[in-house]
């Protein structure tokens, strides 16, 4: 955005900013209550996607949005079909063995969680094992963890996150913030493009962000995935992680330290290392191919030329279904994670549809299976329901405190655009400011659906709070986040309690509200940065189609 529209948009905002303080919100806790309760239930099981409870789940956000008056955004229904293929493996079958300079038989789950890379009936992987770092191939960083070796066949150990700044290179790779080279997603990607036969990512909780048991729940269970295109290289026979003990274990017996290759693999003149052990790895899987729903609902704008153009609100309503039993409960309810998303766009919903219309129409999306690696909302990224280039903005909303209200908002993505800078604004009146991220080497940006609408070019956020509660102790933010990344998070306790304050709900989706409406009334539109990996992408679909 150039300086002169941003300051436009700027001007726009002090009358908005204190009828907003002034005027009690149309959401109320009550409805937010009701929502999540129900979300929440044991009888959603979970809210797994193309299962029973997908039916009840997404059926019951359409009642919602119908009730509401919110009109169905594809084709006239409130549903837009997701091909996923489920694949679950026979715990029993599975088998993960070293041979050669090693020799050790992997135990599932407590050494290793593995699992297909693709919907196949038998999963087999055989190479000899090749640690690789990062794995990561950087040309703005100068970096390649691969230096020309031929991968193809092998099986891959990697570090997950991104090699670490430097006191020379204070910003390689993001400085602390987690770059998308980092996520596990990137790993499988590049080792699939190099032909790898799999891939076995190394844990701790330090450089992943979360512990073995969140590994555990993750992907030990169905894997749900879309039908590959039949453009896509050919898919890894194995996709995995190890705990950092047993590839320490592992690498000693072959005579190679652990420790020494996680220090090596910081350089850039790091070189893989062929480690001369064998793994192989198989299993017998169960297939399904099945589909789950994005449920989509607008309230359509006014303005004769902006009334196609599309201020979108985001929340994923799957979980992890019925898991691993924790403490005898092996239903993973998801209340938190993100049942309060859901209850909270459901909310905003509501409100958009009975305040007087914007100028631009807001396009609501619930969408599925972002537990699985975001399928629900690439899917959408790749067939929207209107076109790309027409949705100026994603606000998504992934986790919505249930401990009160707060001082600061946690924006991910507010320096990739002028989003951040537009909302800061906008909540600036209230006494509300924009807080860094508290994380950043956890990769918080690319772990939530709005990365899928970015990837797609359009400028996208995800708002949350920070960790500076009204009321509060100085540092009960950040012990309520680690409690809950701790105890909860991917677990069955991420369950409903009756506990929950919801005034920080309420605040919460109060803002996007509001910044959704200034979004879709401003005749200025959000742009990205000029560093921003996604700038191209949107400047692609921006082109007139010749």
């Amino acid at each position: 955005m150039r300086l002169q529209s941003f300051l436009l948009f700027v001007a726009l905002l002090p009358a908005a900013a204190v009828a907003q303080t002034t005027t009690a919100s149309p959401i109320t806790t009550s409805e937010i209550d009701g929502d999540l309760r129900f979300l929440s239930s044991d009888l959603l099981e979970g809210r797994a996607p193309a299962t029973r409870a997908d039916k009840l789940t997404t059926e019951y956000i359409a009642d919602q949005l119908r009730s509401a008056g919110v009109e169905p955004g594809v084709n006239g229904s409130y549903f837009q079909t997701v091909p996923i293929d489920v694949v679950k493996a026979d715990p029993s079958s599975i088998k993960v063995s070293a041979t050669g300079k090693a020799t050790m038989t992997l135990k599932s789950p407590d050494d290793v969680v593995v699992f297909a890379g693709s919907a196949v009936e038998q999963s087999k992987a055989h190479g000899e094992l090749v640690y690789v770092g990062y794995g990561a191939t950087a040309p703005e960083y100068k970096w390649d963890d691969f230096k020309g070796m031929d991968v193809k066949g092998k099986i891959l150990l990697v570090l997950v996150n991104d090699p670490p700044a430097t006191a020379a290179e204070p910003q390689l790779f993001g400085g602390k913030a987690m770059t998308y080279y980092g996520r596990w997603t990137y790993k499988y990607e590049e080792a699939e493009r190099r032909g790898a036969a799999g891939v076995l990512i190394v844990h701790t909780t330090e450089s992943a962000s979360y512990p073995w048991h969140t590994v555990v729940g993750s992907w030990s269970g169905e894997q749900r995935m879309l039908p590959r295109d039949s453009s896509s290289p050919p898919p890894l026979g194995m996709r995995g992680w190890i705990t950092d003990s047993a590839a320490t274990v592992l690498l000693e017996q072959a005579g190679l330290d652990m420790a020494k290759l996680r220090k090596d693999a910081e350089s850039r003149d790091f070189k893989p290392v062929s480690t001369g052990i064998d793994i192989d790895f198989s299993a017998t899987n169960s297939v399904q191919h099945l589909s789950s729903e994005n449920v989509v609902g607008v309230v359509h704008g006014t303005d004769p030329k902006l009334k196609s153009q599309y201020v979108a609100i985001s929340a994923h309503w799957d979980h992890l279904g019925i898991g691993v039993p924790v403490d005898g409960d092996s239903i993973y309810n998801g209340s938190v994670d993100n049942a309060s998303g859901v209850a909270s766009t459901l909310a905003i919903a509501r409100a958009a549809a009975k305040m007087p219309r914007t100028r631009r129409s807001l396009i609501f999306l619930f969408v599925t299976a972002e537990e699985s690696g975001f399928l629900g909302s690439q899917y959408f990224g790749e067939h929207p329901t209107v076109p790309a280039a027409s949705i100026v903005a994603d606000l998504n909303l992934d986790v919505v405190t249930v401990s009160g209200r707060v001082n600061d908002l946690d924006v991910m993505g507010d320096n990739k655009s002028t989003l951040g800078p537009m909302l800061a604004s906008l909540v600036k009146p209230q006494g509300i400011r924009l807080s860094p991220d508290a994380h950043p080497e956890a990769g918080h940006f690319y772990r939530s659906d709005h990365f899928s609408f970015a990837k797609v070019g359009i400028p996208a956020v995800s708002i949350g709070a920070g960790e500076d509660y009204a009321g509060k102790p100085k540092d009960y933010g950040a012990k309520i986040d680690a409690d809950y990344n701790a105890h909860r998070y991917h677990q069955p306790s991420d369950a409903y309690s009756p506990d929950f304050d919801l005034s920080g709900a309420v605040q919460i989706s109060s803002i996007v509200l509001h910044f959704a409406r200034t979004l879709a009334n401003s005749p200025v539109t959000p742009t990205w940065n000029a560093d921003a990996e996604f700038k191209a992408a949107r400047e692609k679909s921006l082109k007139p189609v010749s």
